[in-house]
């Protein structure tokens, strides 16, 4: 069986070392994605204007008035103070085309206190500037900028799924043949730091690779979650536990629009999310807001001012509103629900470290660099033994003659 093992361990680990090298340095990265951007763009972060701030509803209508080619469609409610309120956008249709304006850009940085745009970029694009630099890492992390089928089937998101059941299978193989006899066990947590070379790079792969196989572990499922969330993880877990309706990808739930029909504004729906606040149980007020034009939903999350990470907690509160009538079409309150909800809920704050806050997020951007080391280590020792390999082949063939 070991022999078994091994081959698999050897073949699953070269298949996908490049991904994980990959993924680990960029999650080493983005871990601090807000802090680090802002280190580089404080003129996208800061606002110039030191008047008291106005509304975000008002913003907003500012903004979208003074530009009519764009929709914002995701929008928070309140500012921290001294920093501009950042929004995302997309173009409205063309009525000459029959398309969506190509804006150029898909984020805003608004002065809270006049409106104006201070400072607008496209987020995610395949771009190394310093004002993309963040957006590309974190986009190359989640789906290695590969585009989307002409179906809508995103090949990075997939790629990097399977890649991820890969990894959390092969993580189980390491694991047994990290312990080939009881006996034998406190070699399987040493470093022979003194000896170098191959050895202490064996033992970098092997020993460091059991010290952290749990959050290994977790990294590698919540990855699974990340990417094949409701092709895979969801029907999985609906096996074991009854799971809500999602509101945004289950059909049954989303609002059937005739074209030409007029949508609420934002200003309504933040009011009916406001009063629905206390009949869920909801501590904090709406925090944000955002629209999805191509599902004709709105969605309100609850939270004070730059709680969107939701550092410490479960997540953050969701309600989802049909644009066309108003009606509630499904929340998701953290620590409510099934098991198998709450288990849902808890993949990205987990995957993220954020969960537990700033310890979390320091362990898990030292994770990013434990996976970069394990891929380079796993590399190096089946470089050297197939060197080893081929001498050994070639010295038969040799004595053979």
């Amino acid at each position: 069986m070991r022999p078994v093992l091994v081959r698999l361990h050897r073949w699953f680990g070269i298949g996908i070392a490049a991904f994980l090298f990959l993924s680990g340095t960029t999650g080493a990265i983005i871990a601090w994605n807000v802090e680090l951007d802002t280190l580089l763009n404080p003129g996208f972060y800061y606002a110039r204007a030191t008047a008291p701030a106005l509304s975000s509803l008002e913003l907003a209508n500012r903004v979208e008035a003074a530009d009519p080619r764009l929709r914002i469609t995701y929008l928070p409610l309140a500012v921290e103070p001294g920093h501009t309120l950042l929004a995302r956008v997309e173009g409205r249709l063309n009525p000459a085309t029959n398309q969506p304006y190509d804006l150029g850009f898909n984020q805003v940085a608004i002065d809270p206190a006049t409106g104006s745009i201070q400072a607008r970029r496209e987020w995610g694009a395949f771009s190394v500037k310093r004002l993309n630099l963040l957006p590309f890492i974190y986009e190359l992390h989640f789906t290695l900028h590969l585009p989307a089928t002409a179906s809508g089937i995103e090949i990075g998101v997939w790629l990097l799924g399977v890649v991820s059941i890969v990894w959390l299978v092969d993580s189980v193989i390491a694991l047994a043949l990290s312990f080939p006899s009881f006996k034998a066990w406190r070699k399987s947590l040493a470093f022979r730091v003194r000896r170098g070379g191959y050895p202490l790079t064996f033992d970098l792969h092997r020993s460091g690779g059991v010290w952290v196989w749990g959050l290994l572990a977790v990294i590698a499922l919540t990855s699974v979650s990340m990417n094949l969330g409701t092709p895979v993880v969801r029907p999985v877990v609906a096996l074991f536990s009854k799971l809500a309706p999602a509101p945004l990808t289950d059909p049954r739930l989303l609002p059937a629009v005739k074209p030409g029909t007029v949508e609420l504004s934002r200003e309504r729906i933040v009011e009916l999310a406001g009063q629905l606040r206390g009949r869920l149980n909801i501590d904090e007020a709406p925090g944000a807001t955002f629209y999805m034009s191509s599902l004709h939903v709105y969605g309100v999350g609850y939270f004070g001012p730059g709680g969107e990470a939701a550092d410490g907690k479960l997540g953050n509160a969701w309600t989802y509103w049909d644009a066309v009538t108003g009606k509630e079409i499904g929340d998701s309150i953290p620590g409510q629900g099934s098991a198998g909800d709450v288990f849902l809920q808890a993949q990205f704050p987990l995957h993220s470290g954020r969960i537990l806050g700033l310890p979390g997020r320091i362990m898990v951007s030292a994770m990013g660099v434990v996976i970069a080391i394990l891929s380079a280590t796993g590399l190096l020792i089946w470089m050297k033994k197939w060197k080893a390999r081929r001498t050994a082949a070639r010295r038969v063939r040799e004595a053979a003659a």
